[in-house]
């Protein structure tokens, strides 16, 4: 091989690496535009039934948390209880 078909090898290498790095970064950690709707919208009914529950979790939880640092009596903590029961 001489030196001229050398650099047309060498060269032709080099762009092909380029072209395969390049591919690589331009797809890493991209994320589709109907991936990103779904996440922006309200999605299916199980990511709506999942919100709702963590809603009423986060209601259960500031429940226990008056209850905890409250200091009345164990009457009100009764209350608080049956009510959380009740849901």
């Amino acid at each position: 091989m001489n030196g001229g078909q050398f650099m047309v090898v060498m060269i032709v290498a080099i762009v092909m690496i380029a072209n395969i790095f390049k591919a690589k970064h331009k797809h890493r950690g991209a994320i589709g535009p109907e991936i990103i709707e779904h996440l922006r919208g309200e999605g299916s009914r199980d990511t709506q039934a999942l919100r709702a529950e963590v809603q009423q979790l986060k209601d259960r939880i500031q429940v226990l948390e008056r209850v905890i640092t409250d200091q009345h009596k164990s009457i009100d903590l009764d209350r608080e209880i049956e009510r959380l029961r009740d849901r």
